[in-house]
């Protein structure tokens, strides 16, 4: 059987209808295979993956602290390697909450050394697990439970302070393309040192839209230019992995209740703003891109 045949994760996990965190871990698990060690932090992926006293995972799982998922992978990886287990990869999962917020300090300073793991960041763009509140990985003007109003600050670009570390391997991605997510994840595999994937994990019950809807809001998320797919290099080369059909931006937030408050104006600039990052992006690729 091929490794993307088999499955790593067991049926019956306690994941929302429709989540999109279930679906990124299980396709990323995938790739990775059986020689894998999981560091989990308190989060939806904690929830998910290994409720006392069962697990849903196939492959060893830590439960590590909300702000300690990278050092805690990273000193599984060292461990691995005294004992000349080289061949084992160790995987952090956090989401935007503990990536984004809480865990940046400790990421960056795992990062710093170059430590030998994959970083996966499931962001749904909220803290999710604990009542749907604001993070800054939440989109200006969007409904949470803390901001009802709409957020006040902008999304935090967050990939540009990955880059700056200058680790080997850096790359978006959601399972709205599977193909160049598990793609993605094949090529972090073959690396060795930091390796940080960003993934968008739509939350049906965060995002206030219905159960089926996952699938089509993460492709919508990549085909209006919101959420482009690209990776990078050494944190200098930048190549644009999907090119998108440039949808309206509306197309992906109409389906979710968390934009219901938009005005036209704030619609307008919403869209300005994804094409001016769009550029900004294509302009960082060098002629990089597809």
């Amino acid at each position: 059987m091929a490794m993307e045949e088999k499955e790593y994760m067991r049926s019956g996990h306690m994941a929302c209808p429709g989540c999109g965190v279930a679906s990124t871990m299980r396709l990323v698990l995938k790739i990775l295979g059986e020689k894998t060690i999981v560091v989990i932090i308190p989060g939806c992926q904690a929830v998910i993956s290994a409720n006392y006293p069962n697990s849903v995972l196939t492959v060893p799982c830590f439960h590590s602290a909300f702000e300690i998922a990278a050092p805690t992978a990273a000193g599984i990886a060292n461990a691995l390697k005294v004992q000349g287990q080289e061949d084992i990869t160790v995987l952090a999962i956090a989401g935007d909450g503990g990536t984004f917020d809480i865990g940046l300090q400790s990421l960056s300073g795992a990062a710093d050394r170059n430590e030998n793991f994959i970083y996966l960041c499931l962001d749904n763009e909220a803290y999710m697990n604990t009542g749907i509140q604001s993070s800054s990985s939440t989109p200006e003007r969007v409904w949470t439970m803390t901001t009802p109003g709409g957020r006040r600050g902008r999304k935090k670009k967050l990939m540009q302070i990955i880059a700056a570390h200058r680790m080997p391997y850096a790359a978006t991605a959601t399972m709205g393309n599977p193909l160049d997510l598990m793609d993605k994840i094949k090529k972090a595999k073959a690396i060795k040192g930091t390796r940080f994937i960003h993934t968008l994990a739509p939350c049906p019950t965060g995002w206030r839209m219905a159960e089926d809807h996952t699938a089509k809001s993460a492709m919508l998320a990549i085909e209006t230019k919101l959420f482009p797919l690209y990776e990078i290099i050494d944190g200098t080369e930048y190549r644009i992995t999907h090119q998108p059909q440039g949808l309206p931006v509306s197309e992906y937030t109409k389906m979710q209740g968390r934009y219901r408050h938009f005005s036209e104006d704030d619609m307008a600039t919403l869209q300005r703003e994804v094409d001016e990052e769009w550029e900004q992006l294509v302009a960082m690729t060098k002629g990089c891109r597809l």
